[in-house]
């Protein structure tokens, strides 16, 4: 690239008009994915043609970058597609300071945190640098910058453009026809939108030049000579043995005492949990939070005392590590008694996104405390970052696979089934209202199933009018263009489509706050969740 550096300025550049196309005005759809495949397809061909091949291990990240850049334009639920953006440029980064060397696998948080800064810098001040030893290779090589760079041009369309507009206005001033013929003429760049054009222009410019410090950053600073795992620790060991193991062991001590109360009275079953005076409902909510709290800062305090702890003789190393196994083992027992308080939530009052992403968040913080326990037995401390990063992973694939408001619909209307009062429905629909594109399918299949009870179909139905008519008014606001493509809404468009005369009957009136529907039996529906009768 130093040979030409015109072939890099010219390609990060029209990356970075390419995001204006494809953002300016445009509402999120399948641009995102356009544009971080289209950043990939040329940093991996600016590096290429350098001959800087990427490691093979580097090359694993290619499909958890496709799969992400794929979920921004499938999925329209919230959180899925926050993570799925998220993700999407924590693989590119990866990518970009491992290129070369592939030991990502290998890093610890310290590492991490470390590239990641690295990278940041780079995007600031390695296109500087570069330009400067690209002026020197160039004089060392013979070459003549005038010939292989277009700065000059550049400047000099700069310097004749103040120049020009002075001559300009002083000749239209003289001659009343050449005036009007510049007027035509300057009418036809729309420079009432100066200011926009100037904002777009220097954001492109900022774009293209981040992009460049990314390239040249993985062209030269990704070969991981060093790692931390295998340099001495940030941190050297400073804290006793004695002093650690008295606060695990009193930690352990403590947990154990908590663990052994859970299996007397709430792993025994329910009489046992009525018998303290608590409902399901109440138990589950007064101590799910906490649970996972200390799971969180038990497993933190773990980590950190690992890293300064002076383990000195062997014996010492297999108390640690005993005292070490058995609290992560206490915290599993307390995380399956957080996800039964959680399920008895849901049991009470059924599945929103919150309780859907913890259920799945404490599978996946399970597997990793597990992951912890054979890296302790193993002595392989320093790969936990490793296993955090296959957790955080994980739970971010999973969402998607799981499709959470479409796992939400049907589980609170299998719920509703499975109800032993079939004649009172008590199923939020409300709720269904503020779910994404994703969950409009799923209800539309649910109103045209004929298992479906005609109460449960009549409130899904109002939720499905509602979402109607509120789409509708969104529509009169917004016209999407092909950039903002989104499949999910694709999806729900059609579904809609199809139950038009299944809704004719359901009256909408948005004449006061909330919008209510009136459905063919009278029922009053308000299209709120938060509204109260």
């Amino acid at each position: 690239m130093k040979t030409n550096p015109n072939k890099l300025w010219i390609l990060v550049f029209a990356l970075g008009w390419l995001f204006d196309f494809l953002f300016w005005k445009k509402a999120p759809g399948v641009n995102f994915a356009i544009f971080a495949m289209a950043c990939l397809a040329v940093a991996f061909y600016l590096l290429m043609s350098d001959g800087l091949r990427p490691h093979r291990a580097s090359l694993g990240l290619l499909p958890l970058f496709g799969f992400f850049a794929a979920v921004t334009f499938i999925r329209a639920e919230p959180m899925t597609t926050f993570l799925a953006y998220t993700f999407t440029l924590l693989t590119m980064s990866i990518l970009a300071f491992t290129y070369l060397g592939g030991r990502w696998y290998l890093y610890t948080m310290v590492d991490y945190i470390g590239r990641y800064f690295s990278l940041f810098g780079s995007m600031i001040a390695r296109p500087i640098t570069f330009m400067a030893d690209a002026r020197k290779e160039q004089k060392e090589a013979g070459i003549q910058p005038s010939k292989q760079n277009i700065w000059p041009v550049v400047r000099g369309i700069m310097i004749a453009l103040p120049i020009i507009a002075i001559f300009a206005s002083l000749l239209a001033s003289a001659d009343v026809i050449f005036g009007q013929r510049l007027d035509d003429f300057i009418k036809l760049f729309n420079l009432e939108d100066l200011p926009e054009l100037i904002f777009r222009f220097v954001y492109i410019v900022i774009i293209g030049y981040a992009l460049a410090g990314v390239v040249l950053h993985a062209s030269t600073e990704s070969k991981d000579e060093k790692i931390g795992s295998e340099e001495k620790p940030a941190i050297p060991a400073f804290l006793g043995f004695i002093e650690s193991a008295i606060v695990l062991g009193s930690v352990v001590a403590l947990f154990a005492t908590f663990v052994t109360i859970q299996f007397q009275y709430f792993f025994g079953g329910t009489a046992n949990i009525t018998a303290e005076g608590y409902s399901y409902a109440d138990y589950a909510r007064k101590g799910f939070g906490e649970l996972v709290t200390v799971a969180f800062f038990a497993l933190l305090m773990l980590l950190t005392l690992s890293a300064v702890t002076k383990r000195e003789t062997e014996t010492q190393r297999k108390i640690y590590s005993g005292l070490g196994v058995t609290l992560v083992a206490l915290l599993l027992v307390m995380l399956v008694s957080a996800y039964q308080r959680l399920g008895l939530y849901e049991a009470a009052y059924g599945f929103s996104r919150l309780r859907t992403y913890t259920h799945v968040f404490l599978i996946w913080i399970g597997l990793l405390l597990i992951a912890t326990i054979v890296l302790e037995i193993l002595r392989k401390e320093r790969m936990f970052a490793f296993a955090m990063l296959i957790a955080s992973f994980g739970f971010a694939i999973s969402l998607p696979v799981l499709n959470v408001d479409v796992f939400i619909v049907n589980q609170n209307i299998q719920r509703e089934l499975d109800s032993a009062i079939k004649d009172s429905v008590d199923l939020d629909a409300q709720y269904f209202i503020e779910l994404s594109d994703d969950a409009i399918p799923t209800l539309v299949k649910t109103l045209q199933a004929t298992a479906t009870p005609d109460p449960i179909r009549e409130k899904v139905a109002a939720a499905l009018a509602c979402i109607r008519h509120q789409r509708e008014q969104n529509r009169a606001n917004r016209i999407y263009s092909w950039q903002s493509f989104h499949l999910a809404r694709l999806n729900a468009d059609r579904a809609l489509a199809s139950v038009k005369k299944d809704l004719a009957g359901f009256i909408v009136d948005d004449s006061i706050y909330p919008t209510t529907i009136t459905t063919p039996s009278d029922e009053e529906f308000p299209c709120s969740e938060y509204y109260y009768d």
